[in-house]
Protein backbone atom coordinates (compact mmCIF):
# COMPACT_ATOMS: atom_id res chain seq x y z
CA UNK A 1 0.00 0.00 0.00
CA UNK A 2 1.61 3.74 -1.01
CA UNK A 3 2.24 5.74 2.22
CA UNK A 4 0.20 8.75 2.56
CA UNK A 5 2.46 12.21 2.27
CA UNK A 6 2.86 14.29 5.33
CA UNK A 7 2.21 17.55 3.31
CA UNK A 8 -0.03 18.44 0.29
CA UNK A 9 0.42 20.92 -1.88
CA UNK A 10 -2.53 22.43 -4.09
CA UNK A 11 -1.61 24.78 -6.86
CA UNK A 12 -4.42 26.07 -9.08
CA UNK A 13 -2.58 27.25 -12.81
CA UNK A 14 -3.77 29.23 -14.92
CA UNK A 15 -1.58 30.65 -18.11
CA UNK A 16 1.52 30.85 -15.73
CA UNK A 17 4.34 29.85 -17.90
CA UNK A 18 6.63 32.59 -17.45
CA UNK A 19 6.07 31.49 -13.24
CA UNK A 20 5.66 28.68 -13.00
CA UNK A 21 9.12 26.57 -13.06
CA UNK A 22 10.35 28.80 -10.21
CA UNK A 23 7.18 27.29 -8.27
CA UNK A 24 7.51 24.19 -9.20
CA UNK A 25 11.33 24.30 -8.26
CA UNK A 26 10.70 25.87 -4.68
CA UNK A 27 9.16 22.25 -4.10
CA UNK A 28 12.08 20.41 -5.51
CA UNK A 29 14.01 22.60 -3.19
CA UNK A 30 12.56 21.76 -0.22
CA UNK A 31 14.57 20.56 2.65
CA UNK A 32 11.61 17.97 3.36
CA UNK A 33 10.52 15.59 1.10
CA UNK A 34 7.79 14.26 2.17
CA UNK A 35 5.43 15.75 0.22
CA UNK A 36 2.87 15.63 -2.98
CA UNK A 37 1.38 18.49 -5.25
CA UNK A 38 -1.39 18.83 -7.04
CA UNK A 39 -1.25 21.14 -10.14
CA UNK A 40 -4.98 21.80 -11.73
CA UNK A 41 -4.57 23.02 -14.47
CA UNK A 42 -7.64 25.73 -14.85
CA UNK A 43 -8.10 25.45 -18.88
CA UNK A 44 -4.62 27.79 -19.56
CA UNK A 45 -4.21 28.85 -23.35
CA UNK A 46 -0.68 28.92 -23.09
CA UNK A 47 2.48 26.28 -22.11
CA UNK A 48 1.25 25.88 -18.34
CA UNK A 49 -0.20 22.20 -18.67
CA UNK A 50 3.06 21.53 -20.72
CA UNK A 51 5.64 22.80 -18.26
CA UNK A 52 3.26 21.24 -15.32
CA UNK A 53 3.68 17.66 -17.01
CA UNK A 54 7.38 17.70 -17.67
CA UNK A 55 7.72 18.01 -13.87
CA UNK A 56 5.36 14.90 -13.18
CA UNK A 57 7.20 13.14 -15.69
CA UNK A 58 10.04 13.49 -13.47
CA UNK A 59 8.96 13.64 -10.36
CA UNK A 60 6.29 11.23 -9.47
CA UNK A 61 5.35 13.75 -6.55
CA UNK A 62 3.75 15.85 -8.88
CA UNK A 63 0.39 14.93 -9.91
CA UNK A 64 -1.36 17.39 -12.64
CA UNK A 65 -5.21 17.26 -13.49
CA UNK A 66 -6.19 19.41 -16.62
CA UNK A 67 -9.54 21.02 -16.74
CA UNK A 68 -11.82 23.45 -18.73
CA UNK A 69 -11.62 26.62 -17.19
CA UNK A 70 -13.68 27.55 -14.35
CA UNK A 71 -11.87 29.38 -11.71
CA UNK A 72 -9.57 29.09 -8.91
CA UNK A 73 -12.21 28.29 -6.10
CA UNK A 74 -13.04 25.17 -8.45
CA UNK A 75 -9.13 24.24 -9.31
CA UNK A 76 -8.71 24.41 -5.33
CA UNK A 77 -11.75 22.28 -4.52
CA UNK A 78 -11.06 19.86 -6.92
CA UNK A 79 -7.12 19.56 -5.76
CA UNK A 80 -7.84 19.42 -2.15
CA UNK A 81 -10.60 16.81 -3.02
CA UNK A 82 -7.18 14.36 -4.65
CA UNK A 83 -5.24 15.42 -1.50
CA UNK A 84 -3.94 12.54 0.46
CA UNK A 85 -1.56 14.20 3.08
CA UNK A 86 -1.90 15.03 6.95
CA UNK A 87 -1.49 18.76 6.03
CA UNK A 88 -2.11 20.82 3.37
CA UNK A 89 -0.04 23.74 2.18
CA UNK A 90 -1.95 26.17 -0.88
CA UNK A 91 0.81 27.59 -3.25
CA UNK A 92 -0.59 30.30 -6.16
CA UNK A 93 1.48 28.95 -9.33
CA UNK A 94 3.07 32.59 -10.08
CA UNK A 95 4.61 32.66 -6.41
CA UNK A 96 6.85 30.55 -4.48
CA UNK A 97 8.01 29.42 -1.01
CA UNK A 98 11.61 29.50 0.89
CA UNK A 99 13.46 26.05 0.89
CA UNK A 100 12.63 25.36 4.69
CA UNK A 101 8.92 26.59 4.02
CA UNK A 102 7.78 22.72 4.49
CA UNK A 103 10.56 21.68 7.11
CA UNK A 104 10.01 24.30 9.68
CA UNK A 105 5.83 24.41 9.71
CA UNK A 106 5.48 20.33 9.41
CA UNK A 107 7.79 20.49 12.77
CA UNK A 108 6.06 23.39 14.12
CA UNK A 109 2.54 21.58 13.53
CA UNK A 110 3.82 18.07 15.00
CA UNK A 111 5.81 19.50 18.05
CA UNK A 112 2.93 21.56 19.23
CA UNK A 113 -0.40 19.50 17.50
CA UNK A 114 -1.60 22.16 16.04
CA UNK A 115 -4.39 22.46 13.18
CA UNK A 116 -2.68 25.25 11.43
CA UNK A 117 0.57 27.19 11.29
CA UNK A 118 0.73 30.44 9.92
CA UNK A 119 3.99 32.48 8.45
CA UNK A 120 4.72 35.69 6.55
CA UNK A 121 5.61 36.15 3.23
CA UNK A 122 8.50 38.64 2.20
CA UNK A 123 6.80 42.15 2.33
CA UNK A 124 9.67 44.26 0.87
CA UNK A 125 10.36 41.73 -1.81
CA UNK A 126 6.55 42.06 -3.06
CA UNK A 127 6.94 45.63 -2.50
CA UNK A 128 10.10 45.78 -4.65
CA UNK A 129 8.62 44.03 -7.46
CA UNK A 130 5.32 45.94 -7.47
CA UNK A 131 7.55 49.08 -7.91
CA UNK A 132 9.12 47.41 -10.85
CA UNK A 133 6.14 46.20 -12.69
CA UNK A 134 4.42 49.17 -12.67
CA UNK A 135 7.38 50.87 -14.27
CA UNK A 136 7.17 48.17 -17.06
CA UNK A 137 9.39 46.01 -16.14
CA UNK A 138 10.17 41.70 -16.74
CA UNK A 139 10.07 40.64 -13.13
CA UNK A 140 9.51 37.30 -13.85
CA UNK A 141 13.43 35.73 -13.14
CA UNK A 142 13.69 38.29 -10.29
CA UNK A 143 14.64 36.60 -6.63
CA UNK A 144 14.62 37.76 -3.00
CA UNK A 145 18.00 38.11 -1.44
CA UNK A 146 15.83 35.58 1.18
CA UNK A 147 15.51 32.92 -0.65
CA UNK A 148 18.63 30.78 0.59
CA UNK A 149 18.61 32.21 4.15
CA UNK A 150 19.14 29.35 6.21
CA UNK A 151 16.80 29.69 9.84
CA UNK A 152 17.48 27.53 12.54
CA UNK A 153 15.33 28.07 14.62
CA UNK A 154 11.51 29.15 14.05
CA UNK A 155 10.27 32.10 16.48
CA UNK A 156 6.51 30.51 17.45
CA UNK A 157 4.00 31.07 19.24
CA UNK A 158 1.31 29.08 20.39
CA UNK A 159 -2.13 31.63 20.03
CA UNK A 160 -5.43 30.89 22.06
CA UNK A 161 -7.82 32.12 19.86
CA UNK A 162 -6.49 33.15 16.41
CA UNK A 163 -9.55 35.18 15.62
CA UNK A 164 -8.21 37.86 17.79
CA UNK A 165 -4.87 37.76 15.80
CA UNK A 166 -6.45 38.30 12.41
CA UNK A 167 -7.50 41.38 10.66
CA UNK A 168 -8.09 42.18 7.06
CA UNK A 169 -7.10 46.24 7.89
CA UNK A 170 -3.23 47.60 6.86
CA UNK A 171 -3.34 49.26 10.39
CA UNK A 172 -5.55 48.61 13.50
CA UNK A 173 -4.95 49.12 16.79
CA UNK A 174 -7.51 46.29 18.36
CA UNK A 175 -5.61 43.26 17.30
CA UNK A 176 -3.45 40.69 19.72
CA UNK A 177 0.33 40.37 18.41
CA UNK A 178 1.37 38.47 16.45
CA UNK A 179 -0.75 40.20 14.03
CA UNK A 180 -1.82 37.83 10.96
CA UNK A 181 -3.30 40.57 8.01
CA UNK A 182 -5.78 39.68 5.06
CA UNK A 183 -7.44 36.89 3.86
CA UNK A 184 -4.73 34.54 2.06
CA UNK A 185 -4.80 30.63 2.53
CA UNK A 186 -1.23 30.78 0.83
CA UNK A 187 -0.15 31.56 4.21
CA UNK A 188 -0.63 28.30 6.31
CA UNK A 189 -0.02 25.19 6.55
CA UNK A 190 -3.25 23.31 7.91
CA UNK A 191 -4.38 20.15 8.98
CA UNK A 192 -6.12 18.15 6.07
CA UNK A 193 -9.28 17.81 8.08
CA UNK A 194 -9.57 21.71 8.23
CA UNK A 195 -9.74 22.14 4.83
CA UNK A 196 -11.68 19.29 3.11
CA UNK A 197 -14.43 20.11 5.70
CA UNK A 198 -14.44 24.26 4.43
CA UNK A 199 -14.45 23.78 0.11
CA UNK A 200 -14.19 27.58 -1.38
CA UNK A 201 -17.70 29.05 -2.85
CA UNK A 202 -17.29 28.65 -6.41
CA UNK A 203 -18.25 31.06 -8.83
CA UNK A 204 -16.35 34.36 -7.01
CA UNK A 205 -13.39 36.18 -6.92
CA UNK A 206 -11.99 37.53 -3.55
CA UNK A 207 -13.37 34.14 -2.27
CA UNK A 208 -10.18 33.99 0.13
CA UNK A 209 -12.42 36.32 2.36
CA UNK A 210 -15.18 33.96 2.90
CA UNK A 211 -13.14 30.49 3.09
CA UNK A 212 -10.67 32.36 5.93
CA UNK A 213 -13.14 33.52 8.01
CA UNK A 214 -14.80 30.18 8.65
CA UNK A 215 -10.98 28.76 8.77
CA UNK A 216 -10.88 31.59 11.43
CA UNK A 217 -14.86 30.51 13.20
CA UNK A 218 -13.14 27.01 13.09
CA UNK A 219 -10.89 28.20 16.14
CA UNK A 220 -7.76 26.03 15.26
CA UNK A 221 -5.67 25.40 17.53
CA UNK A 222 -2.64 27.88 15.83
CA UNK A 223 1.02 28.55 15.58
CA UNK A 224 2.31 31.46 14.31
CA UNK A 225 5.86 31.59 13.18
CA UNK A 226 7.48 34.90 12.40
CA UNK A 227 9.33 34.54 9.18
CA UNK A 228 8.96 35.28 5.34
CA UNK A 229 8.42 31.82 4.01
CA UNK A 230 6.64 32.59 1.07
CA UNK A 231 7.22 34.76 -1.77
CA UNK A 232 4.27 36.89 -3.50
CA UNK A 233 5.00 37.95 -6.65
CA UNK A 234 2.85 40.86 -8.12
CA UNK A 235 0.73 39.62 -11.69
CA UNK A 236 -0.48 42.50 -13.45
CA UNK A 237 -3.06 39.23 -15.32
CA UNK A 238 -4.00 37.82 -11.87
CA UNK A 239 -7.64 37.24 -11.44
CA UNK A 240 -7.91 39.84 -9.59
CA UNK A 241 -6.27 42.70 -10.57
CA UNK A 242 -8.16 41.87 -14.31
CA UNK A 243 -11.82 41.59 -12.74
CA UNK A 244 -14.61 43.67 -13.60
CA UNK A 245 -15.88 45.91 -10.91
CA UNK A 246 -18.92 44.92 -11.35
CA UNK A 247 -18.38 41.42 -11.09
CA UNK A 248 -16.05 42.37 -8.13
CA UNK A 249 -18.96 43.79 -6.35
CA UNK A 250 -21.14 40.76 -6.56
CA UNK A 251 -18.75 38.26 -5.84
CA UNK A 252 -18.19 40.22 -2.21
CA UNK A 253 -21.90 40.38 -1.82
CA UNK A 254 -21.65 36.73 -1.87
CA UNK A 255 -18.88 36.64 0.79
CA UNK A 256 -20.38 39.12 3.03
CA UNK A 257 -23.60 36.85 3.01
CA UNK A 258 -21.96 34.14 3.75
CA UNK A 259 -19.61 35.11 5.97
CA UNK A 260 -22.30 37.01 8.08
CA UNK A 261 -24.88 34.30 8.78
CA UNK A 262 -21.28 31.79 9.69
CA UNK A 263 -20.86 34.44 12.42
CA UNK A 264 -23.93 35.27 13.58
CA UNK A 265 -24.74 31.65 13.99
CA UNK A 266 -21.56 30.32 15.78
CA UNK A 267 -19.64 33.34 17.47
CA UNK A 268 -19.41 34.32 20.48
CA UNK A 269 -20.31 38.24 21.47
CA UNK A 270 -16.48 39.15 21.10
CA UNK A 271 -15.82 37.24 18.31
CA UNK A 272 -18.88 38.89 16.51
CA UNK A 273 -17.36 42.21 17.59
CA UNK A 274 -13.98 41.63 16.51
CA UNK A 275 -15.00 40.10 13.08
CA UNK A 276 -17.84 42.97 12.37
CA UNK A 277 -14.63 45.47 12.72
CA UNK A 278 -11.92 43.76 11.25
CA UNK A 279 -13.45 41.99 8.18
CA UNK A 280 -16.88 42.76 7.64
CA UNK A 281 -16.94 46.46 7.70
CA UNK A 282 -13.48 46.46 5.78
CA UNK A 283 -14.90 44.20 2.96
CA UNK A 284 -18.41 46.08 2.81
CA UNK A 285 -16.22 49.49 1.92
CA UNK A 286 -14.49 48.22 -0.62
CA UNK A 287 -17.38 46.61 -2.00
CA UNK A 288 -18.83 50.24 -2.13
CA UNK A 289 -15.85 51.43 -3.33
CA UNK A 290 -16.37 49.51 -6.54
CA UNK A 291 -19.54 51.29 -7.50
CA UNK A 292 -16.83 54.21 -8.41
CA UNK A 293 -15.84 52.46 -11.75
CA UNK A 294 -19.49 51.60 -13.23
CA UNK A 295 -20.71 53.71 -15.87
CA UNK A 296 -23.27 52.26 -17.90
CA UNK A 297 -27.10 51.97 -16.29
CA UNK A 298 -27.27 48.24 -16.76
CA UNK A 299 -24.18 47.91 -14.39
CA UNK A 300 -25.48 50.24 -11.90
CA UNK A 301 -28.78 48.51 -11.66
CA UNK A 302 -27.36 44.84 -11.17
CA UNK A 303 -24.65 46.54 -8.04
CA UNK A 304 -27.60 48.38 -7.19
CA UNK A 305 -29.49 44.67 -6.36
CA UNK A 306 -26.11 42.98 -5.01
CA UNK A 307 -26.00 45.78 -2.58
CA UNK A 308 -29.97 45.69 -1.01
CA UNK A 309 -29.70 42.27 -1.08
CA UNK A 310 -26.78 42.67 1.36
CA UNK A 311 -28.27 45.42 3.08
CA UNK A 312 -31.55 43.19 3.50
CA UNK A 313 -29.43 40.30 4.92
CA UNK A 314 -28.47 42.59 7.78
CA UNK A 315 -24.91 43.03 6.85
CA UNK A 316 -24.33 46.65 7.72
CA UNK A 317 -26.55 46.53 10.57
CA UNK A 318 -23.50 47.36 13.14
CA UNK A 319 -21.43 50.07 11.65
CA UNK A 320 -18.12 50.03 13.67
CA UNK A 321 -17.04 53.53 13.62
CA UNK A 322 -17.80 56.80 12.11
CA UNK A 323 -16.54 55.84 8.58
CA UNK A 324 -18.57 52.71 8.70
CA UNK A 325 -21.39 54.96 9.65
CA UNK A 326 -20.57 57.08 6.52
CA UNK A 327 -20.57 54.12 4.43
CA UNK A 328 -23.75 52.93 5.14
CA UNK A 329 -25.60 56.23 4.84
CA UNK A 330 -23.82 56.01 0.97
CA UNK A 331 -25.55 52.54 1.02
CA UNK A 332 -28.61 54.03 1.85
CA UNK A 333 -28.77 56.64 -1.13
CA UNK A 334 -27.47 54.23 -3.54
CA UNK A 335 -30.29 51.87 -3.05
CA UNK A 336 -32.81 53.91 -2.90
Amino acid sequence: MKKKPAISIVIPMYNVENYLRRCLDSLQNQTFSDWQAICVNDGSKDKTSEIAHEYAKKDKRFVVIDKENGGQSEARNIAVKQATGDFILFLDSDDFIHHQTLELTYNAAIKNSADMVMFNHDVKFHDALRKRLLQGEDISGVLPEKRNKIYSGARAKLVKNVIFHATEKKRTFRVKRPIRRHCYPVLALYRAELVKERPFIRGIIIEDFPWWVSILMARPKTVMLDLPLYFYMPNGASTLNSAKDLFMLQSLSVGLKASFDLYKQNATTAEFKHFNREFLWPFIIIMMQKVRGLTNKKNIDAAKKSVLDVYNHGVCDMPCNGRAKKYKRRIQEFIK
